[in-house]
Order: C-alpha cells, then sequence, then structure tokens
C-alpha cells in the first residue's frame, strides 16, 4: 500500500474539489486523516497509546456529511462503509448486529488488495493468458500435455521439424490475435471448479443474517460442481483467462494479512443516523423504545473503544478504526447519546445549511457537477444543451424555495429539479437528431414555476 502523507491543507484544497463549504468539518477530517500519518511516525512504545479522534457531524440531510467521509477515505485509499444506525438492533432482537459493520469492511479490505495485488501481475496474468489461448487456437491442439506427449512418440527428426512448424503457425496466430484479427473466433474453454471448502467465519452471538450468508458461501463452494466447457469469442476467452492467471498468481494469505491490517491502521467507519439510536432526555421523547436504542448504543461502544470481532479473514482490531458519526439531531442531542459513547467521539462539528449561493456553487464549481453530467448524457443522443448564467441562478432559486417551503434535504434538491427540468429534452432526444437547445431562465420558469405554485403538487414532485 502507498502512505498518503497529505498535509491537512491540502487535503481541505481536494475536499473542496468535489465539495463545496463545510469549511470546519473539512478541517477536523483532515487533521484526523493526518494525525494517522503522525502516528505511524511515533516511537513503536507510544503507537498503540494513540488513539483516532473520532468525529460527530451535526447538520441537515444533503449538506456534504457522507461526501465528506467517502472522498476523505478515498484520499487515504483506506477501506470505507457507511452504515446506518438505526439499522442495527440490540443483541437478542432481530435484526443486524453491530459486529457486521467491521466484518464488512473487511470484506470491502480484502476486495481492494486483491484489486490492486492483479493489478501488479497484471501483465504477467496476460501473457500467460495469451500463450493459454494460443494452445486452444493451434489446428489440432489439444493443451501442452497432448502435445508433449505426440512429441515422444515421433521419430526424433520428425519431432523437430513438427515442433518448427508449430512454433511457426503459433507465432503467426499471435500476430495475429495482438492484431484483432481473431476476434470473431469461437473457442471453448473449461471453467475451472471453486475451491471446495472455503474459509468459515467463526461467530459468536451473531445475527441470523451473517450466519445464513456463511452457510450459503459454505454449500455454493462444496457443491459447485466439476468443470464446466463454455464457448465464447476469442476477446472474452482472453480476458477470462487473464482473471483466471491474475488468481493463480495472487497470494491469497498474503493478501487477506495486508487487508486486515489496512482495515486495523486505516479503516474508517461512517456512522450515518446516529441521532436515531438516541434517546431525547427531560423533553420530546423520540419513536421508538429507548431501551432497545440504548442498547445500540451499548452494542456500538465496545466496537468504537477498541475490541476484537472474529471475521472469515481472522480477528480484526478495532482500537485504531477511525469512527465518523453524522445526525441532523433535530429531536435529540449529542448529549442525548449515553456518556461512555460521548467520550469516544471528542470531536463535533456543525454543518451549515446550503444557501442559494451554495447550490450555485454547486452546478459551477464542483469537479463533477450535475451540470457536466447532464450535459455528458445528452451529448450522447446528439444533443448539446447550453445552460446560460441566468439560468443556473433560477434553477437555485427553484431550490432554495422548496426546501424552504418543504423539507429541507440539501443538495439532494438539485437533482430533483434538475431532473424535472430537463424532463422533455431527455424523453425527446433520440428524435431530435443532431441539435444545440439553449436553456435559459424563461426556460426554467416555463418548465418549473406551475409546480412550485402549486404547494401540494410540490410536496409529490419536487
Amino acid at each position: 500500500m502507498t502512505e498518503t502523507n497529505f498535509t491537512p491543507r491540502e487535503i481541505v484544497s481536494e475536499l473542496d474539489r468535489f465539495i463545496i463549504g463545510q469549511a470546519k468539518a473539512k478541517r477536523s477530517v483532515a487533521i484526523a486523516l493526518r494525525n494517522r500519518w503522525r502516528r505511524r511516525k511515533v516511537d513503536a512504545s507510544l503507537r498503540d497509546e494513540i488513539v483516532p479522534k473520532n468525529i460527530i457531524m451535526i447538520g441537515p440531510t444533503g449538506v456534504g456529511k457522507t461526501e465528506i467521509a467517502r472522498r476523505l477515505a478515498r484520499l487515504a485509499q483506506a477501506p470505507f462503509i457507511k452504515v446506518e444506525a438505526s439499522k442495527f438492533t440490540e443483541v437478542g432482537y432481530v435484526g443486524k448486529d453491530v459486529e457486521s459493520m467491521i466484518r464488512e469492511l473487511a470484506e470491502i479490505a480484502v476486495k481492494m488488495v486483491r484489486e490492486e495485488e492483479a493489478g501488479s501481475v497484471k501483465v504477467r496474468a496476460q501473457e500467460h493468458a495469451e500463450e493459454r489461448l494460443l494452445d486452444l487456437l493451434l489446428p489440432g491442439s489439444e493443451g501442452e500435455e497432448t502435445k508433449k506427449a505426440e512429441v515422444e512418440a515421433e521419430v526424433k527428426a520428425e519431432a523437430l521439424e513438427h515442433s518448427r512448424r508449430r512454433t511457426a503457425t503459433r507465432e503467426r496466430l499471435r500476430e495475429l490475435l495482438r492484431k484483432g484479427a481473431l476476434d470473431d473466433r469461437i473457442v471453448e474453454l473449461q471453467q475451472q471448479p471453486r475451491a471446495a471448502m472455503p474459509a468459515v467465519e467463526v461467530v459468536t452471538a451473531s445475527s441470523l443474517e451473517e450466519m445464513s450468508s456463511n452457510i450459503r458461501d459454505m454449500f455454493s463452494n462444496m457443491f459447485s460442481g466439476g468443470q464446466k466447457r463454455r464457448r465464447m469469442k476469442v476477446p472474452e476467452a482472453l480476458e477470462y483467462l487473464a482473471e483466471e492467471e491474475a488468481a493463480r498468481l495472487i497470494d491469497m494469505d498474503a493478501v487477506t494479512r495486508m487487508a486486515v491490517e489496512r482495515v486495523e491502521q486505516n479503516g474508517i467507519v461512517f456512522l450515518d443516523e446516529i441521532d436515531k439510536i438516541a434517546s431525547p432526555r427531560g423533553g420530546e421523547r423520540g419513536y421508538g423504545p429507548d431501551v432497545s436504542r440504548e442498547g445500540v448504543q451499548r452494542d456500538i461502544l465496545p466496537i468504537v473503544e477498541g475490541s476484537t470481532v472474529s471475521t472469515k479473514y481472522g480477528v480484526v482490531r478495532t482500537d485504531h478504526i477511525l469512527f465518523i458519526a453524522s445526525g441532523a439531531f433535530y429531536v435529540s442531542k449529542p448529549s442525548d447519546l449515553i456518556p461512555e459513547l460521548q467520550g469516544r467521539f471528542p470531536i463535533r462539528v456543525e454543518l451549515d445549511s446550503l444557501t442559494k449561493d451554495d447550490f450555485y456553487r454547486i452546478l459551477t464549481e464542483t469537479e463533477n457537477s450535475l451540470v457536466k453530467q447532464y450535459r455528458a448524457m445528452i451529448s450522447t443522443e446528439g444533443v448539446e444543451i447550453d445552460f446560460s448564467d441566468d439560468s443556473l441562478k433560477e434553477i437555485c432559486d427553484f431550490a432554495a424555495e422548496v426546501n424552504a417551503q418543504m423539507e429541507d434535504i440539501g443538495a439532494r434538491r438539485l437533482h430533483t429539479v434538475m431532473e424535472k427540468l430537463l424532463e422533455k429534452i431527455s424523453f425527446e432526444a433520440p428524435e431530435l437528431g443532431k441539435t444545440k437547445i439553449k436553456i435559459d431562465r424563461d426556460y426554467v420558469r416555463l418548465q418549473l414555476a406551475e409546480i412550485v405554485k402549486d404547494r401540494d403538487l410540490t410536496r409529490y414532485i419536487l
């Protein structure tokens, strides 16, 4: 794994490319990420004593909480998982147990490392796959073992001549293969059977969901059958063989060790909707039984504090996993969480609601803005759409107005407004041919004004 050592300022700058505003939250996560790099540089005797400073983000939906955490994980090349705290249930109830998030994080890490290792052996895998495919393409060839048996059975002189002819034919086929001249040829492959016995996770007090998943995996491997023959075109066969060869070249034991280490040292868990498991005290009661919600908090606590979780890849320690929690906290407050859990989230950041100006910057300044996305999609039909500056401002006015009248869903409102605005163009684009459409303020008002005026209609459409 390549160690990332971005400075906090560089991390914030990178986040600014995709997320507008929320400077305080960006600074907090930037410092948290840099602290991981700092921890790896201190003496080993002190390293284990330094625990991550977990973060609670407080703010309405659609203001960038999840996106900040997701972009941070990509920047750090770290295993990342988003889970909703409200989906967990107290041990003894039906539902997902809290340890499942660490198991899923381990799965993600294994996939990450396996893909990286596959990239490092890609060239060798393609070379091996090409040789195997040439064996299949050679006239009268049934594989290397058959060829050797034939050669041993012939007179030495004939064997040498036969070998020269086959070598010349093989090189000619290689040339045609690389030029793409054989792409329409059909070859027959034998699919290798999967391993008879998979790694089985030993889990105590696990949910029925986890246990049934393990049992399905075990039986699907045990009874996957023997070799199967498949017919496919040369490009597809080459890709299949390259994947098979890459799997052979990768040391899965090493992959597993690296993945577990990456989870333990760099893993990031994003706990969304943590306010839904907080019980308001001394005021309005939230929905759901309070005892169960407090039970979920107490089950989450050891994971956040630092414990060991059994997975199919071995035991994973959670002591240095970074936990980022978020919630709107409309009814409850962070202080309504049990005191022990509050103590494990020492950093609290409040995110601001988005304004019209923020919406405008989201549409014009972000790396992969909605405007760029819609332009690219519609252009596949030969239709070019051009947004005037006043049309973008009008879109932002509509989004802010609807958020003010209805539930504030932040930047997600832009998605619904843009989709309704371009509905007619999206539907008719295949029939318009090559053309250019100018979208100005009048067009925006024409498409959206009536909907916004009718509050009942707005509630369902925007």
